[in-house]
């Protein structure tokens, strides 16, 4: 058996799923494994990612700001003048820190922090500090036919894959093997499980899809009111919380000409947050089987709030997704073509289709918070966090301190009396902004300190209970989060010495961490060879 003396330590990430999607944070849809780490442990209230995909898989794994590691945005190379999009040298991840400390590693599913989708390169997982890999290593991608599918580095085609295969279940079962070989060898075990659900494409089972029809037929406005009530009760919310208006761009439902499609979305989009809290039953049911669970550290949380995003149906677009990111397949199992876009004539679900649930239901996931993934307003930035450690004196608690990405690591380490890499390959490395979490995961005092973000020129800064954001290309605008979570009030215009001391130092930071002002981003970009078709 692992020494007891060394906890082991397992981060599980949700992919675009929203802060109310499971059942602890006032969801519907059933998550019991997910919510059954928060009876054992502490939900967090205030959490924050970075809004997108790569940008908190790399602040994540690595305990910096998206900006000093090279992925700040995604993983596509902006050439000398914008980010590389890959994992720079000038950073290690948490998986090196842990094995110099004599853990196995091991990662399931999802990188997306590499450029280089198809030749392994020193930005892939297995050459940043994980022993053992399964997984993509480009972003989204079909469920039943899935692309840059890798065992360690050697890649699994899709002739391979089994009539069975659904890439949610096959990461909760690799995951449990990772598991249960580092038992077998008595070494603790830094684990990283990264689901691609719920991002889209809409992928469900037909057994996971029996458990969701129906749930949804009241429809979006009474569903996002419901949840509110939830999270009230919960403790999630303040009793004086508000609720943000449903988002001007979406209608009512009773005025919803496509119900009935609209619920397939929502009602696809539920299955694969089920499955994926299959998933995690399995891993936990591991950690039980080989007497680890009381002394692992579990950290749950999504990497961003719910996505709006709408997929085209024009077949030019889709042939320029295909060929840049490499995750819709050229056919779908029986022959037949892909069927990609969000239209009512696409029933989404099956494997030949390639859909998004859309901008209303990522409104409900989001609540009670406006806008989403990409926006550095509450709703694009806020995360369930769970955190479960039984042997280190976590028990139940909801709690309201602030945190964001650079703390996870400061937490881990300490907790672990794991040592943060000082260097790496020669290079002196950045020191950790971040600060830990572990004395308030125990009841302890809060660390007061300043939270940044900055993604596609979109801005933010909290400190204590005032948050300053702006969209990019828009003015500052300026909340009260203690009275004010859902940003409906701008007091911008009553504070303006706020603003302005608020704007000063999100600027040092911009400075500090390497933020590119957006429109040199844009300007590098447009410059850059175009991939050939």
């Amino acid at each position: 058996m692992p020494d007891p003396a060394r906890p082991n330590v397992l981060v599980i990430l949700a992919d675009d799923m929203g802060y109310s999607d499971v059942g602890c944070y006032g969801g519907e849809i059933g998550t019991p494994h997910i919510d059954g780490l928060a009876d054992r442990g502490v939900r967090l209230t205030n959490f924050y990612n970075t809004a997108r995909c790569s940008p908190s898989r790399a602040s994540l794994l690595t305990g910096l700001h998206p900006h000093q590691t090279g992925v700040a945005e995604l993983v596509n190379n902006d050439g000398p003048a914008g980010y590389p999009g890959s994992l720079t040298e000038r950073c290690a991840t948490l998986a090196e820190a842990f094995r110099a400390a004599g853990y196995r590693t091991h990662m399931t599913g999802k990188w997306h922090l590499s450029n280089e989708r198809e030749q392994p390169d020193g930005t892939w997982p297995t050459r940043r500090g994980f022993d053992r890999f399964w997984g993509t290593i480009s972003g989204a991608g079909s469920y039943f036919q899935t692309t840059t599918l890798h065992d360690g580095e050697i890649p699994i085609p899709l002739s391979e894959l089994g009539e069975d295969f659904y890439y949610t279940d096959e990461i909760g079962s690799h995951a449990a093997g990772a598991i249960r070989d580092a038992a077998a060898h008595g070494q603790p075990f830094f684990g990283y499980v990264a689901f691609t659900a719920p991002h889209w494409p809409l992928h469900a089972k037909d057994e996971d899809l029996a458990n969701t029809r129906g749930r949804f037929d009241e429809g979006w406005d009474v569903l996002r009111t419901r949840r509110h009530r939830r999270q009230i009760a919960a403790g999630i919310c303040a009793e004086n919380a508000t609720l943000d208006d449903r988002d001007p761009a979406v209608i009512a439902w009773d005025d919803e000409p496509e119900q009935k499609w609209q619920l397939q979305r929502m009602e696809v989009y539920a299955a694969q947050v089920q499955a994926m809290d299959r998933a995690v039953g399995r891993i936990l049911a591991a950690l039980d089987d080989t007497g680890q669970r009381d002394n692992t550290i579990v950290v749950f949380l999504s990497d961003n709030g719910g996505c709006a995003e709408e997929l085209s149906s024009d077949p030019e677009s889709a042939q320029r997704f295909r060929r840049h990111h490499l995750i819709i397949p050229p056919r779908a199992p029986d022959g037949t073509p892909m069927r990609v876009g969000n239209t009512p004539e696409i029933r989404p679900g099956t494997a030949d289709t390639y859909t998004s649930y859309g901008r209303a239901w990522a409104n409900l996931s989001n609540t009670p918070f406006r806008l989403y993934k990409r926006w550095v307003h509450e709703g694009g930035i806020s995360t369930p966090l769970i955190v479960s450690w039984p042997n280190g004196g976590f028990s139940g608690g909801v709690l309201d301190a602030p945190h964001q990405l650079t703390d996870i690591a400061p937490t881990l380490f300490e907790a672990t009396e794991v040592q943060p890499l000082a260097e790496r390959n020669g290079r002196t490395l950045p020191s950790l902004p971040g600060v830990s979490m572990l004395d308030v995961l125990r009841g302890g005092q809060a660390v007061e300190h300043d939270l940044f973000w900055e993604h596609i020129g979109n801005a933010a800064i909290r400190v204590g209970r005032w948050k300053l954001v702006h969209e990019y290309g828009s003015p500052w605008e300026l909340y009260d989060l203690a009275s004010d979570r859902s940003e409906r009030n701008d007091l911008a215009g009553e504070y303006p010495d706020r603003v302005q001391d608020l704007a000063a130092r999100w600027q040092d930071w911009a400075d500090a961490v390497g933020v590119l002002p957006y429109n040199q981003v844009l300007v590098a970009r447009a410059r850059m060879p175009r991939q050939p078709a």
